[in-house]
């Protein structure tokens, strides 16, 4: 679990690794407030519910920016233990979170519930919690409803999937599409500006500014 905090004391996050694919659970907070989001729980509800409870916040929404299963695999679970709202992600990856059983049973990952977000979200809308505002990106490709959570004050951004630190996510997915997904990022992500820095769905983050200069997927496209 590693934790971070915002220059500004504005906000501070930590990120709990779960699943076998060390997905990045990441849990934001509004620093004067302590309410809290947790953004794609995977799996390992357990774990996640054990770093809530040691960093002390109250955790009143989760945000998913995807369907696949290592961000959703315990989405279901978690709203049932904390009787929070589920936000995200795009309605064009209802048929990723009709099928989390199935898509759960084929790598061995058990508990998962299929299930329906309380709200959809799409290009334009904006999410909240505390004194914090996110605008909300839908950036497909990765999986058509790939969304990214932006706020602007603090010059950050939480990716998932869409971008990774000299990296893209994979597009050979059902609904994938590498044009797309390069589109996306494009057109969504690079024009936020290069001093913002972000959280991805797997390994380290970065800036903008970084991979716009670095990553060979989108140096190759500029």
């Amino acid at each position: 679990m590693t934790e971070q905090n915002d220059t500004k004391a504005k906000a501070g996050a930590i990120i709990v690794p779960v699943t076998l694919f060390e997905q990045n659970c990441t849990i934001i907070w509004d620093e004067p407030s302590k309410k809290a989001v947790v953004i794609d729980p995977g799996g390992d509800v357990p774990k996640i519910l054990d770093a809530i409870k040691q960093t002390g916040v109250t955790v009143e929404k989760i945000w998913l920016t995807h369907g696949h299963i290592d961000h959703v695999g315990g989405a279901a679970e978690l709203r049932d233990a904390l009787n929070v709202p589920i936000e995200g992600p795009h309605v064009a990856d209802k048929f990723l979170l009709d099928n989390v059983v199935a898509s759960g049973a084929r790598f061995g990952m058990t508990g998962g519930r299929d299930f329906t977000p309380d709200r959809w979200l799409d290009e334009g809308d904006s999410v909240s919690i505390g004194g914090l505002q996110f605008d909300v990106l839908h950036c497909p490709g990765h999986s058509p409803g790939s969304v990214v959570f932006f706020n602007n004050d603090l010059r950050f951004a939480h990716v998932g999937d869409v971008l990774f630190a000299g990296s893209v996510g994979r597009t050979d997915l059902p609904g994938g599409s590498h044009a797309t997904l390069i589109n996306s990022i494009l057109t969504k992500l690079l024009p936020l500006g290069d001093d913002v820095g972000f959280i991805c769905g797997h390994g380290a983050g970065s800036s903008i500014g970084q991979e716009r200069m670095t990553n060979p997927f989108i140096t190759g496209e500029m």
